[in-house]
């Protein structure tokens, strides 16, 4: 009997053209969404803020999902960067300066791991007229690989035309609680499940463009 590969239970059939295609035929996209300190605010901005973040759920008519994602900040590749233009300073004080600071912020990670913070809103849509599988299929969905609707052109612009109006609506509300969002393209979808699905390997195997190119071809 063959092994299975892990590949078969992951839901993703796909990533172009900024969107997650599922193997049921479903489609999402994802927004990268800012963060404001609301300890800080006074409380009339947090009051408005509240307001707007309660208006909007109750305006929406399909689901979403928030994500926050927290990792460990990784700054090997900028102190190695920063070593490297040290050593190309002629003046001896600010060279003497720079390397103290690699050294400060060397001395700071190893105090402990520094947190970084990401917050996304995940937008999906499908066809509305798709059947919900019964109880037992789902039941039997979880212990067996998925199988895998494939999507003409014609039906992926379709659904794509209908996920960027819910995309709009998302970006609107967003706007009003004074926030700002960016819609993550192919390479930011690809990096996004890598290191979702990867959290430790991505430490020792960062991401790049060859490996988000295989990813691309599972």
């Amino acid at each position: 009997m063959p092994a299975s590969s892990t590949q078969q239970y992951i839901p993703i059939r796909q990533i172009h053209d900024g969107v997650v295609v599922l193997n049921d035929g479903s489609i999402k996209s994802v927004l990268l969404v800012s963060s404001v300190n609301f300890a800080l605010k006074g409380e009339d901005e947090q009051r408005a803020m509240i307001e707007s973040y309660v208006t909007f759920l109750n305006t929406l008519d399909f689901p979403i999902q928030i994500l926050v994602q927290s990792r460990a900040l990784n700054l090997g590749h900028y102190l190695g960067d920063l070593g490297n233009r040290s050593k190309a300073i002629a003046n001896d004080l600010l060279r003497q300066q720079m390397v103290d600071y690699v050294a400060f912020v060397k001395e700071l990670l190893s105090l402990g791991d520094i947190m970084t913070k990401k917050f996304f809103v995940i937008v999906p849509y499908s066809n509305a007229l798709e059947s919900k599988p019964g109880f037992f299929a789902r039941l039997t969905n979880l212990f067996m690989p998925a199988g895998q609707i494939k999507l003409s052109r014609k039906q992926f612009t379709d659904l794509r035309e209908q996920l960027d109006k819910r995309l709009q609506r998302v970006f609107a509300a967003v706007q009003q609680m004074g926030l700002s969002a960016i819609q993550l393209d192919t390479q930011g979808l690809m990096e996004l499940y890598y290191s979702s699905y990867n959290p430790y390997l991505t430490k020792i195997q960062p991401v790049t463009t060859a490996n988000l190119q295989k990813a691309a071809d599972l």
